[in-house]
């Protein structure tokens, strides 16, 4: 069992590695080329840090192991939440932008309420299964051009702040690009592979692994982002990026997975997606608590206990 989990440990670190060395080389080549850095912080970079849970989730759906690919990106998006948002706001209390309150959060949650209700066809269509299917994959995608159009409306507003890039020589970009995506792929099999087996070793459910281990561990770069942009007092930045992620674990990466193969979705993973939903509406409620669209310490003390609590009803659970 030892084997695996360093293995997973490995495997993790590779996916950072990977998803830095890309996000570096592609966002060199682009400001090269003559792109903006707005756009590239909006795209390049938005989808870099994303890119840990899409490749693990591309993993998973080809091996067919559907409750990682679930679990990895609903437990991600709870453990953005509870986990990093209030490890931040200890660090430093968050100030939230008014859009970010009004439109994001309320999107975010739209993302997880989304998620349930295409999850549980047996309920509200009254078919013999459960799944994410091939046309709930595609509906999400389409949700996110959407919301790129929007992010993108803001942009030209000059309401999303400039992603500051450093540039590399030409053959320094390409192979940071390159290598970027060998690690991934490295790793991401590595961590897949290798979750499936401890997950066999210890009798615990593929649902469990993807919810805890594969989904703390994808949302390490999003916890690095965060945390340093807390310290900073770089506000906008620390909430920012884990709303935006969740957003995009959904609509892209989900809805992405859904469009390769049919998900078979596990009833068992309703409570998670429940409990997303709910740490999600907290976040928004918190926003209209005390001092106005701003999270507090005893509020991000709050979540990081909620996930602590959650985290033992799963390891109870199994």
């Amino acid at each position: 069992m030892l084997i695996p989990i360093l293995l997973i440990i490995l495997g993790l670190g590779i996916l950072i590695l990977g998803a830095e060395g890309l996000v570096r080389g592609s966002a060199s080549m682009a400001k090269k080329w003559g792109v903006s850095s707005l756009v590239i912080g909006l795209t390049i970079v938005a989808f870099g840090t994303s890119t840990p849970e899409l490749v693990v989730n591309m993993f998973s759906a080809v091996r067919g192991s559907t409750d990682i690919a679930i679990g990895n990106i609903v437990g991600s998006n709870i453990s953005n939440i509870l986990l990093i948002l209030g490890i931040s706001a200890i660090v430093y209390p968050l100030s939230v932008k008014k859009s970010t309150v009004t439109r994001e959060i309320p999107f975010a949650l739209l993302g997880m309420i989304l998620v349930f209700t295409m999850g549980n066809d047996m309920f509200f269509d009254g078919t013999g299964f459960n799944a994410i299917t091939r046309t709930d994959g595609f509906s999400l995608m389409a949700i996110f051009i959407i919301f790129l159009f929007y992010i993108f409306g803001l942009a030209k507003k000059g309401e999303v702040e400039e992603e500051e890039v450093k540039v590399y020589s030409w053959p320094k970009s390409i192979l940071f690009t390159i290598a970027g995506l060998a690690l991934l792929v490295l790793g991401g099999q590595l961590l897949v592979d290798n979750a499936i087996i401890l997950a066999r070793l210890a009798g615990l459910s593929e649902a469990l692994i993807g919810l805890t281990i594969v989904a703390i561990g994808t949302s390490l770069p999003e916890l690095a982002t965060s945390v340093v942009a807390a310290y900073h007092k770089h506000d906008d930045i620390a909430i920012g990026n884990i709303v935006g992620s969740n957003i995009f674990n959904v609509f892209w990466i989900l809805g992405l997975t859904g469009t390769m193969l049919q998900m078979p979705f596990n009833p068992n993973v309703n409570i998670d997606v429940l409990v997303g939903i709910g740490a999600t509406v907290l976040l928004f409620i918190f926003m209209f608590i005390g001092t106005k669209r701003k999270l507090n310490r005893w509020q991000g003390v709050m979540f990081l206990l909620l996930y602590i609590a959650y985290t033992f009803y799963l390891i109870n659970r199994g």
